[in-house]
């Protein structure tokens, strides 16, 4: 074992396009000694810019599902290998400051006293409002944004009253398999019918849909179909523009540009 420690880079690797991954990024890929990788990373990126021989950890998560890595299993996977003197790269899907377990692993680093520097990627919301054609904060329909996950259905009646209410553009992550519970509790505490949902799928990447209907039409034209993950949801006035200046083309085929998870810890080695 080395006497000297490793290094850590926690590093996002944006959300689907393998060419929105940042170049500082892509530089510690061609410099690491391991990549510990998320299950919402493309594999394009791991094969252009992974060396040949550089072992790939992939220690995905989905809902829980069988295979599904612990945050556990995750943060002692990153210190072994660290103290082992290698520089590892900890690659997430998106940005690592958006709904990730980044403090987890932070607090693990700090705690055995492990250098570590933080690199940031092109998180969902930026990714799929883009691809989608819809501004987020559009002059003349928002001027804020919101960043949310309801996925444990878990938020306060006070909150479902403030999101009714308010104009802001609200971005829910990971909320996709409660939409209906979602939707439900916006329409019971007043939101205007009228105002309008987008759910993206498999935002960036070539097989990437987005679904749109007003709020007070959901159970009837999308209440009942189950989105592939990973969804994007995003809800506001915002969404009618996506009409106008949507440029990507939808996809026609419900395949799954992220494979299902692999079972816990597999390894490949290019």
């Amino acid at each position: 074992m080395a006497n000297q420690k490793g290094k850590v880079i926690l590093a996002g690797a944006g959300c689907g396009d393998p060419e929105l991954l940042t170049l500082k990024a892509a530089k510690y890929l061609q410099l690491a000694d391991v990549v510990i990788t998320d299950r919402l990373v493309s594999q394009t990126i791991l094969d252009t810019h992974v060396p040949k021989g550089i072992p790939i950890l992939f220690v995905g998560k989905q809902n829980l599902k069988s295979g599904s890595t612990s945050q556990e299993e995750i943060n002692q996977l990153i210190l072994d290998q660290a103290l082992e003197g290698k520089l590892v790269v900890r690659l997430k899907g998106g940005d690592i400051a958006f709904f990730s377990n980044i403090l987890d692993e932070l607090a693990t680093l700090i705690a055995h006293e492990i250098p570590y520097e933080m690199v940031p990627g092109i998180t969902a919301a930026s990714g799929a409002s883009a691809y989608a054609g819809i501004p987020l904060t559009a002059r003349g329909y928002s001027t804020s944004v919101r960043f949310l996950t309801n996925y444990t259905k878990d938020l306060s009646a006070e909150t479902y009253q403030d999101l009714a209410k308010t104009n802001d553009t609200l971005v829910f992550y990971m909320s996709s398999t409660c939409l209906d519970h979602l939707v439900q509790q916006l329409l019971l505490n007043g939101i205007d019918p009228t105002k309008e949902l987008a759910v993206i799928e498999q935002a960036t990447t070539p097989l990437q849909q987005v679904y749109t209907c007003p709020l007070g039409l959901f159970q009837e034209q999308l209440g009942h179909h189950e989105f592939l993950s990973p969804s994007l949801v995003i809800i506001g006035s915002v969404v009618s523009l996506h009409h106008q200046f949507h440029w990507m083309h939808t996809a026609t085929t419900t395949e799954h540009y992220f494979k299902p998870i692999k079972n816990s810890l597999d390894t490949l080695i290019q």
